[in-house]
């Protein structure tokens, strides 16, 4: 039996979802070590169960099917761990696309670097996006690294990514579940491995795409997403009660925030399509200011994400 699972969390996007299972099902050199592919449907209605049973015919591995319903991406991820007894955990995002190499590429990265969590690399795709936007929402999806497979000092988020779970995921709930509504849940995940002396690692050749859908290729999405990302380092050192930390982090936001907004303002009075690029950045800066709780943006939600709550209390009070 394979000593991997493929964990895949999922909200309502079929379209994507079948296009990721595809990829996973195209996937070269690991048919002894995949142990399942793991489906986690964070619909409350429990959309993504008929298209996973239908594709479980085509797929060369046991497909699990998990139902989540209470939205949330820490929830998500905690009910696709407790799906799995596999030792080795890959997870890909249901708007990524694997390339055929990717998980062999990530399995070798690991028994090369010896990491407790490695990381791939990331093109983005943002095929609805206005012309003026597209460069930059690319870039925005996607991720860079190395050119070389090896040991790396910071981590990146856990779409594409294989991790140890004795070290890297321990106890029930690993993800916290307080991070379902604005996300960063990877964020404490791995500022807590490295506290414990865990290793991260590079897989320069486990690419996948992730494809942004329309509600996601817009400035206003981007820009809430790098305040958030911005709000990550100020945030953590105040987790830790550093609070040196969080002033100095705070210092440098500020700055940033200062230097990159006028940047901003220069480039928009040209309308240059460059402008986006510091919109990103001055937002990022902001982001370390206004790191305190309830500034944080709500990526699964507001009224969305009230909506989807009050059907999951329905549906597990049995109305529909």
């Amino acid at each position: 039996m394979g000593d991997v699972a493929v964990i895949v969390p999922t909200l309502r996007r079929p379209e994507s979802l079948e296009r990721a299972l595809r990829s996973l099902f195209r996937q070269t050199g690991v048919a002894d070590r995949v142990a399942e592919i793991v489906v986690v449907d964070n619909d409350p209605t429990g959309s993504a169960a008929d298209l996973t049973e239908a594709l479980r015919a085509v797929s060369p591995w046991p497909i699990l099917y998990r139902h989540a319903p209470t939205p949330g991406v820490a929830t998500a991820r905690n009910a696709g761990l407790s799906a799995t007894t596999a030792p080795l955990i890959a997870f890909l995002d249901d708007d990524e696309a694997a390339s055929p190499g990717w998980l062999a590429a990530l399995l070798k990265a690991q028994a090369e670097t010896g990491a407790d969590a490695v990381f791939g690399p990331i093109t983005g795709r943002a095929p609805g996006a206005e012309a003026w936007l597209q460069d930059y929402l690319e870039r925005f999806f996607g991720r860079d690294g190395p050119t070389q497979t090896g040991l790396i000092a910071e981590p990146y988020g856990c779409g594409n990514s294989l991790m140890l779970r004795a070290t890297a995921l321990p106890g029930r709930t690993p993800f916290n579940v307080a991070a379902d509504q604005v996300g960063g849940e990877d964020d404490a995940l791995f500022a807590a491995l490295a506290a414990r002396g865990g290793r991260f690692g590079w897989a320069a050749d486990a690419q996948v795409e992730e494809f942004a859908p329309p509600h996601r290729a817009t400035l206003k999405y981007a820009l809430a997403r790098a305040f958030a990302y911005g709000q990550g380092p100020s945030q953590t050192a105040a987790a830790a009660r550093n609070w040196p930390g969080v002033a100095r982090w705070m210092l440098i936001g500020a700055a940033q925030t200062a230097v990159w907004g006028v940047g901003a303002a220069a480039l928009t009075l040209i309308a240059s399509p460059r402008r986006a690029a510091l919109y990103d950045r001055t937002a990022r800066g902001a982001g370390k200011v206004f790191w305190m709780k309830g500034l944080e943006p709500r990526f699964y939600g507001s009224r969305e994400l009230d909506r989807l709550n009050r059907a999951a209390a329905r549906f597990r009070a049995g109305v529909r």
